[in-house]
This record gives C-alpha cells, structure tokens and sequence, in this order.
C-alpha cells in the first residue's frame, strides 16, 4: 500500500501549511520593507513600521526575519514598492476602494481593471468612491476580558473616538493616526 504510511500524511499536511506561512510571511516581509524604507527604522517613530511588525508578529513570524526585512530596505534600492490606491464600482454599483503595494503600476493597473471587468463592475476616477468611506482604527476587545461600563470609561481616557459593543467583543474606534496611542493607553489601564 504505496503512499499510505503515517509520516507520509504528515509530510503532506506540513508541506500544505508551510506553502500557506510562507506566503504570509513573505507579504509581511514585503510590507516591513517598504515601511522602513519610506520612513525611519525606528518602530517608535516610524506608526507604519509599527503596525507592520505588529502584524508579522501576530502571524508568529520569527523575530529574525523581521529583522532581516527592515534591514534589507537599505540594502535593496533599485526595486521600489510604491502604494496605490484604486477606485471602482462592483456589480450592484457597491463601492470599492483597492489599495496595493507594487513594484510595477501598469501590470497593477491592468490586473485591478481585468478583476473588475470580470467580476461585472468598473474602476473608477480618483476620488469617485473615496466620498462614500472614513478611515477608522480599529481595536476588538473580546467581552470576557472586561465590562461595558469599564471599556467605555477606558475608551474616552484613552482617547478614542467612540466605543460601541457588539455580540461577543467591545469595538473602539479611533483615527488611524491615534490607533497605537489608543491600543497602548488601553492595554496600560486594563492591566
């Protein structure tokens, strides 16, 4: 019985999963880079660095290739990763906003118009949906860990824009530039 053993099944499943971290880890790298390379090296100073490590870190990716990421954005000049922001409509007329990090605009460009075409919708002009959206941060707070009353009073000392309870978790908004200040204020006072 070929291919049937035990550490065969194994072998299959881990190969699966590393193909699937392997592929986060190298869109968090990417993001790490460009963070790094637009702004200081220093996470303190630079918010974008921040929350890009912040992210490789909740997806377990190992300390060193966060390291290596910050450090390769000196080392790597000729390739530069630029942020794009697109605007469409898709089917039903529901508005689309697309932001996407490449190293080339035009294949980016084509790719987003092919996946609206296909999907029945269209791309827009520059500001055509942006109108119909507010950039909030954005902290869940599971409802096990503390209070209504307790996450309300928190979320106004910590300067949050508004606090508003869900089913199973507590959501703070706030802007995006404040989102770090707010998390950290947050998780000072909750202790």
């Amino acid at each position: 019985m070929a291919g049937h053993s035990h550490w065969a099944g194994i072998k299959h499943k881990k190969g699966k999963a590393d193909k699937q971290r392997s592929k986060i880890f190298s869109k968090l790298s990417k993001e790490i880079t460009v963070a790094a390379k637009l702004g200081d090296k220093d996470p303190s100073i630079n918010p974008r660095l921040r929350s890009a490590i912040q992210a490789a870190r909740s997806a377990n990716m190992p300390k060193d290739n966060i390291e290596r990421a910050i450090s390769k954005s000196s080392i790597n000049t000729e390739s530069n990763f630029e942020n794009l922001r697109y605007e469409g409509f898709g089917p039903e007329k529901v508005a689309v906003i697309v932001e996407a990090l490449t190293d080339n605009k035009n294949r980016t460009a084509s790719n987003i118009r092919t996946i609206f075409q296909k999907a029945g919708g269209s791309l827009g002009t520059q500001g055509s949906a942006s109108h119909n959206f507010n950039k909030l941060g954005i902290i869940k707070i599971d409802k096990n860990e503390i209070s209504s009353e307790e996450i309300y009073e928190l979320a106004t000392d910590s300067g949050a824009d508004e606090c508003i309870s869900k089913d199973n978790y507590h959501e703070v908004q706030c802007s995006t530039n404040e989102i770090y200040n707010v998390k950290k204020n947050l998780e000072k006072k909750n202790k």
